[in-house]
């Protein structure tokens, strides 16, 4: 595999991950490996600004509408389908691209995390769930600081998930997690745009979801039974305006009121996505979308594949 070379494409929320790597893949016969957490599941399109379905047909796409909303995807099981899917795009000569945001799954791939295989325990899973997310994130701190800095504090699943590894193998899961890079070459390629501006289109995205029928969407979720304590339905999107679809009949909180925490929890996102993509982070080429162009990229990529 020494003349195979995947090309990782990275950046924060609505940067424009999506549209380069429709243009970049289709220009050098490439193929779209998905590395967001939420474009997993079926059924979950607007909130997750999944590429659409015109989109989809550009280019063949991977790793989007894997798993329903009430499944688990493991970071281990996306792992061994990402390497899979890899290995088959260039088994047919083509060039794979890996896109996406979410931090542990680019990093599980490109540095070859060896994930320990701790079964679920669905029993202490359920005594955990009881435990208030605050608590729960303060025990993850005092046991393994190194990986609660790259978990949110309201990320109940992923901090149970921790804890659980843990308390089976008596380890810190950060370092359970050793490396073991792929045979294949990498190039990374990060996206940027000052925060002002990246906030903008943080605002416009969201209003144009509201547009395109996101609640719906989420009142469609419900009533086809995924409970809103489901971690798809308490991801970034799905948790604000479902507490919306909760209180309609109540007004405990209204669409403005729901639309504005999904604005702001949408920032708060990316100042923790900065946490795993850094501008000083030497194996990633970086472009600033305000001042470069597609076409600075394409020479870039370009020069990689020669």
């Amino acid at each position: 595999m020494k003349n195979h070379k995947l090309l990782v494409l990275v950046g924060p929320t609505a940067v424009g991950k999506t549209d380069i790597a429709l243009k970049l893949a289709r220009e050098f016969d490439g193929e779209i490996v998905s590395a967001d957490s939420r474009t997993i599941y079926r059924g979950m399109d607007i909130a997750t600004a999944k590429p659409t379905r015109v989109e989809q047909a550009l280019t063949p796409h991977h790793l989007i509408d894997v798993v329903e909303p009430d499944e688990e995807l493991t970071l281990a099981d996306y792992q061994q389908r990402a390497y899979a899917a890899i290995d088959n795009i260039f088994a047919r000569g083509k060039i794979p691209f890996l896109v996406g945001g979410t931090g542990l799954y680019v990093r599980a791939v490109v540095e070859g995390y060896h994930i320990p295989r701790v079964p679920p325990n669905m029993t202490r899973r359920a005594e955990l769930e009881q435990i208030p997310a605050s608590d729960l994130y303060a025990r993850l701190q005092a046991l393994d600081p190194a990986l609660a800095q790259t978990i949110l504090p309201n990320n109940t699943r992923r901090i149970i998930r921790a804890l659980e590894v843990i308390e089976a193998t008596g380890e810190k899961m950060s370092e359970l997690q050793t490396r073991r890079p792929p045979s294949f070459a990498i190039s990374q390629i990060g996206l940027s745009l000052p925060r002002p501006l990246l906030y903008a289109r943080v605002d416009a995205r969201i209003d144009k979801m509201l547009q395109d029928g996101l609640v719906d969407e989420v009142r469609g979720l419900v009533a086809r039974g995924y409970a809103f304590d489901l971690p798809s339905m308490t991801s970034l999107g799905y948790r604000e305006i479902g507490a919306y679809v909760r209180a309609e009949f109540s007004d405990e909180i209204s669409l403005d009121a729901a639309i504005a925490l999904l604005k702001s929890a949408t920032r708060k996102f990316i100042r923790h996505q900065a946490n795993w993509f850094r501008p000083s982070d030497a194996r990633i080429h970086w472009f600033d979308l305000s001042i470069s162009s597609y076409a600075d990229i394409r020479e870039f990529v370009a020069s990689q594949l020669v």
